[in-house]
């Protein structure tokens, strides 16, 4: 098992730790470690959203709630409600974890953290306007001219059966 976060405003992911048996206890000291690094990182999260697995103990939410974080849990069948880390998880699998013969728990941990380096600082995200989740974004166009001249290419499609028109009527 493997546990990650991910930041939903910069898609920005952080690998917390593995482990081939998952325990309550293990559980609740990744919980204690994520406090202890977002407050030592001066970052406050308002709210942690995960699934109902029964290895997540009471003391996991209360450590959370201890520093200020409300533990909002997925509903029941509905994997849309945390598609961001659903869509990581999936990439993490096809892209990597179905590519490697994984020897053992180190090797699994530098996998993942590099793994996770190139999603936080190389792949670009179309959600965020095709930024990295650790380069700014781009800045917004708010002049109401600049936006008439954009260069929007058009071109015919099938061959001329649709046309894409320059004036909507």
């Amino acid at each position: 098992m493997t546990l990650a976060v991910i930041e939903h405003a910069t898609r920005r992911v952080h690998i917390l730790g593995a482990t081939p048996h998952p325990t309550a206890a293990w559980v609740t000291q990744v919980a204690r470690n994520l406090a202890m690094d977002l407050t030592d990182a001066g970052c406050h999260a308002r709210f942690l959203l995960r699934d109902r697995d029964g290895k997540y103990p009471a003391l996991f939410d209360q450590i959370l709630a201890d520093v200020g974080i409300r533990v909002v849990l997925t509903g029941i069948q509905i994997p849309r409600m945390n598609s961001l880390m659903e869509r990581w998880i999936q990439s993490c699998r096809n892209e990597l974890l179905d590519r490697m013969l994984i020897y053992n728990q180190a090797h699994l941990l530098h996998a993942l953290h590099e793994y996770e380096r190139h999603h936080n600082a190389h792949r670009p995200h179309r959600g965020i306007a095709n930024a990295r989740p650790l380069a700014p974004l781009p800045e917004p166009i708010t002049e109401p001219a600049t936006l008439t001249r954009l260069d929007v290419h058009r071109r015919d499609r099938l061959g001329g059966i649709l046309h894409e028109y320059h004036q909507a009527a």
